[in-house]
This record gives structure tokens, sequence and C-alpha cells, in this order.
């Protein structure tokens, strides 16, 4: 499977400019967002983009949305979060941690069955009517996000659930700190299997996606974004209008998340 393409397209590049030119920022202010693991490769470069035109250098850290949060409510100096479900962002809005009328839905995902690449399970294949016992067979493990902290863990147990399969697979699976670390199990075998968001999925060569889990089997995979209790200025709104933009929301397409309807 290919991996996202770097380069912005000559069109979109140029809409990029375009709209970056036309946020004020000031270059000598810094800005700091958490995201999500799942949102690394994307918002790196959207980042990247952004502080090339001119506009405030941006600090960037990536983990599972719960231990950004708690970092978060523990004081560290973000601007902006992005959370992979709307659990976190609801825990920090709960503390009274988030601008409220900044917060909006940024991007959503889809949770997908894969395996090493040259598996003989690399065919495509309905995860409900797959020989799960076979696939796992031998001690055979299945790497997932901690359900108890991570947001893929928890939509990946909950698909599990839907297909009654949770008390069979259970003892195969091994939890991970994020989904980029449950990639990585099945990329160097150490996993038979694995359960990760798309996006993670396309940015690997060494994986297979089996298939997909229905959109009806987990709660909406929803990525909500907000400006922080504290940081609201014009710099960070001006990072945040660029995040929201259409032309943003191409380069989120081009790693594979899906635009949902937004919510404030």
């Amino acid at each position: 499977m290919r991996p996202a393409p770097r380069l912005l397209p000559s069109l979109a590049a140029a809409a990029l400019s375009a709209l970056l030119a036309s946020v004020p920022a000031r270059a000598e202010d810094e800005l700091t967002l958490f995201a999500a693991a799942s949102m690394t490769d994307a918002i790196t470069e959207l980042a990247a983009a952004y502080s090339a035109a001119g506009h405030p250098a941006v600090k960037l850290a990536f983990a599972s949305s719960s231990t950004l949060a708690k970092q978060i409510e523990n004081g560290a100096p973000a601007d902006l979060f992005i959370s992979a479900d709307r659990m976190w962002m609801d825990y920090l809005s709960e503390r009274s941690l988030i601008v409220e009328q900044t917060r909006t839905d940024i991007a959503g995902n889809a949770l997908v069955l894969i395996v090493p690449a040259g598996s003989p399970w690399a065919a495509p294949a309905d995860p409900a009517r797959l020989d799960w016992q076979a696939l796992l067979a031998d001690g055979g493990r299945l790497a997932m996000g901690d359900p108890a902290h991570v947001p893929a863990g928890r939509y990946a147990k909950a698909a599990l659930d839907y297909l009654q399969l949770w008390p069979l697979v259970e003892s195969h699976a091994v939890f991970a700190g994020d989904v980029r670390a449950a990639l990585t199990f099945v990329e160097t075998g150490e996993a038979a299997a694995g359960i990760v968001y798309s996006t993670d999925a396309a940015i690997s060569q060494k994986v297979a996606v089996v298939g997909s889990f229905s959109p009806g089997s987990h709660d909406p995979i929803v990525y909500p974004i907000a400006v922080l209790a504290g940081h609201d200025r014009t710099e960070v709104r001006g990072f945040l209008t660029f995040l929201l933009s259409p032309e943003a929301a191409k380069v989120l397409g081009r790693y594979g998340f899906v635009m949902p309807a937004r919510q404030s």
C-alpha cells in the first residue's frame, strides 16, 4: 500500500498560500498544538506549511488523546488540542479547560483490520465473516489501543463486542499506548493482526488492510479541536482558522480523513 503523498499538488499549494497570506500573525509568537497520534503526518505537514508562509512556528506533540488531555489538565502549556474522540474533549470541557465556542469537529476516520504485508490473511475480507480463531491460531496476537485509555482501542473493542468476538479474541489482545504503537506491532510481525484507523494503515507499506468495520459497530470516529482556556489570542485563532479551512481539509483528505458535519 502506498504511503500518503507528502507534497501538495500545485493548485492546492497555490490556494493554501493565498489563505495563509490572509491570516494575521506575529512571527515571533510560537504556538503549541497537542494532537492525537493518528494525525501525526497530516498535522505535521499543515503546521510546516503554516510556519513556512511567515506565520508563527508551531510546536507539535502527538500521543494518545488521554495522555494529552491529562497533560493539559496538569498545566501543559498547549494552545490547541485535537482529540481522536469526543470523550477526551468532553473531559477537558467538564473541567473548564477549553474555550467552548471554538470547539468543532475537524475530521473523521474509519476503523480497519490489518495484517503484516505478505500475510496469508492479506486478501480482502469482511471482519464480520472472518475466521478469527484461525487468524489468531498458535498464539497469534491482536494489536489494538488500550480500550481503557486510547480512543482507537475503545472503538476497536466496541466493534468486537458488536460482532460478539471479544470473548474469543480478548486473550490474544495486546494493548498499545496509542494507535501508532498498535500499527508498529503489526509492521514488525509481533502481532498477527491489528485494529487501527484507516489513515494509519494508509501510511504504511508494511501492512495490508483486510477490511473495514461497519460504522454502525462503534461510535462515530470524530476529531474535535478547540482552543485551550487561557490561550485564546489572535495568533491561536489564526492557526485554528487555517486548520478548519477548505485548503487544510484537502490535505487531511489526502491522508484519508473524512470531513464530518461540524458541531460547535
